[in-house]
């Protein structure tokens, strides 16, 4: 399933956090390109997911035949980005150390509830290891806030996921998942925070995207909310499998109006 974005908050501007290790506890007009070819058999039956990790053969035939190399322009390598709460940055997941933190976040209620990856590390794994060893449309990472590991987020091609058969998808259409690992980083501004600097990230660091995208639950109020807060607008309903989602987009064209409201902190 495409998980929605778990307790995202959209509360006031936040205050600033604690960086304490205990603050990593457990936690969450388009222009039409014509109709969109189905993109093949998901990854688990019943459900869509980024999980779908090998170029579809209609990708190739509208896009070119050859794979690019990078299909997220190097999110390993992106800088971190100065937030009015701390300095934010995106680190992928290393299995090896970050395992035990994302399983307990994913054993939280008010992430499972939405994830449904609740259990025990192999569970999470398996949600990890289909990224991991994919083409590399999905890059699952840490979000660090002032050098504490806080987030959880997935940075994905979503003209490549199945979310495309639902959507006109335009080339090079990022999209994000994300959730807050501490219940004391909800509720305060926090995810609104943090999802403005992300697309930011995005559109500063992917030239050939024009719009990040993400696709909560209706009835995820505070997630929708915060996107909005971010610089989001809510484009349209889809009817998913899993669940009937507001399609939302940032326009690279917002990005000077926001900042003009938000300035970039130094």
């Amino acid at each position: 399933m495409s998980p929605n974005e778990a307790s995202t908050d959209a509360g006031a501007d936040p205050a600033p956090r604690s960086t304490s290790p205990a603050d990593t506890g457990p936690l969450g007009p388009q222009d039409p390109l014509g109709p969109q070819a189905p993109l093949g058999p998901v990854a688990r039956p019943g459900n869509e997911d980024t999980l779908e990790l090998r170029l579809p053969d209609e990708f190739v035939a509208r896009f070119g035949t050859a794979q690019p190399e990078d299909l997220l322009d190097s999110v390993a390598d992106w800088p971190a980005a100065a937030t009015p709460v701390g300095k934010f940055r995106l680190r992928p997941v290393d299995p090896a150390t970050d395992l035990p933190l994302l399983t307990r976040w994913m054993n939280d209620p008010a992430v499972a509830a939405y994830w449904e990856l609740a259990g025990p590390e192999e569970t999470t794994v398996a949600h990890l290891r289909p990224q991991q060893e994919g083409d590399g449309r999905s890059v699952p990472c840490l979000g660090v806030l002032d050098g504490v590991p806080m987030s959880y987020w997935e940075i994905y091609r979503a003209d490549l996921d199945p979310l495309a058969r639902h959507f006109p998808a335009r080339p090079h259409d990022t999209g994000v998942h994300l959730l807050l690992g501490a219940d004391a980083d909800r509720g305060r501004g926090l995810g609104t925070a943090l999802l403005r600097a992300v697309a930011g990230l995005v559109l500063d660091h992917r030239p050939a995207c024009t719009r990040v995208v993400a696709e909560p639950d209706v009835r995820n109020t505070a997630s929708v909310k915060a996107f909005l807060g971010a610089g989001f607008r809510r484009a349209a309903e889809l009817d998913l499998p899993d669940k009937r989602a507001a399609l939302m987009i940032r326009d690279r064209g917002h990005d000077s109006a926001l900042d003009r409201v938000h300035p970039p902190q130094t």
